[in-house]
């Protein structure tokens, strides 16, 4: 079963899909394969996770046509501006071996190069009028950066890609999303972010708390089976990532169970209100101003 939602443009998308962010490129081909052949029907990735290509090769070993699998991929603040963003798409596109996409956003609004993100986006929408790409959208945008975005471009962008665990559900980010039709799409959406390496040893791991743990217990199911299934019942997009064979089956299996109101609210009710990811506000100019190479 692939659950779909529709988008502000009418276009299809599986609401769960393979993230690959942080997968080793040498790792990212074969876990790509496993989903699809699991019955996954969407991947995620980014310029900046250095693995389209081997996206790209999954895509071909696991034999499904092209137009049976969404690919989602995203711009780099270092490719932003106008002719940069267009360039953008077609290093993209080489590497993925594909010659249309079907979702491209931006990855982060970058506020110390504003401008430059407006045009990025003017861009995409040139792209989508093109029909070089199905959808757009942006990722890591809060009410504000949407409310000056809107302002200054003509489409609104199908998706926002943001931090959505239990522990940081951001619903004012989500009710800006929903007053202009936009999908909300989450990243980390079992709260890996919590636990990886590195990341902050202070953060409680999302994976190990008793609520969900206890509501997964009641359904014979995974706490990741059981986030997942908690997104996907508020409407949400969510793209698990792992390059583990059984955990790309695990996090596929949650089209059998339904969490109750009550445990939904048990759920909503562990939002702690504390990004563990960047904060988008913040600018990285060491980090936006990584080149992505043309190959």
């Amino acid at each position: 079963m692939v659950q779909e939602l529709v988008l502000n443009n009418g276009v299809t998308m599986p609401a769960l899909g393979l993230g690959v962010f942080q997968s080793p490129p040498e790792e990212t081909a074969a876990a790509v394969e496993t989903a699809l052949k699991a019955g996954y029907r969407h991947v995620d990735t980014a310029a900046a996770y250095r693995n389209e290509r081997q996206v790209g090769e999954g895509l071909r070993r696991s034999g499904l046509p092209r137009d049976e699998v969404f690919i989602e991929t995203k711009v780099w603040v270092s490719d932003y501006g106008y002719d940069e963003t267009l360039h953008a798409f077609d290093k993209a596109t080489r590497k993925l071996g594909v010659d249309r996409l079907d979702l491209l956003i931006l990855h982060q609004p970058a506020t110390d190069r504003f401008e430059r993100t407006i045009a990025a986006y003017k861009a995409l929408e040139k792209l989508l009028s093109d029909g070089r790409v199905r959808a757009i959208g942006v990722s890591n945008f809060m009410r504000a950066h949407l409310d000056e975005l809107l302002a200054r471009t003509d489409i609104v962008p199908a998706v926002n890609q943001i931090e959505l665990h239990p522990y940081f559900a951001q619903p004012d980010v989500q009710k800006a999303d929903a007053e202009h039709g936009i999908l909300t799409q989450a990243w980390s959406p079992i709260g890996g972010i919590t636990f990886y390496p590195g990341w902050g040893e202070e953060r409680r791991n999302v994976l190990q708390d008793p609520t969900i743990a206890t509501i997964a217990t009641a359904h014979g199911k995974t706490p990741a089976q059981v986030m997942l299934r908690w997104q996907l019942q508020h409407g949400r997009s969510a793209i698990p990532k792992s390059t583990n064979p059984g955990r790309i089956a695990e996090n596929f299996d949650v089209f059998d169970f339904e969490l109750t109101t009550d445990q939904m609210a048990q759920i909503d009710a562990l939002d702690t209100g504390v990004r563990n990811g960047p904060d988008p506000d913040v600018p990285r100019p060491a980090m936006f101003d990584m080149v992505i190479p043309e190959d």
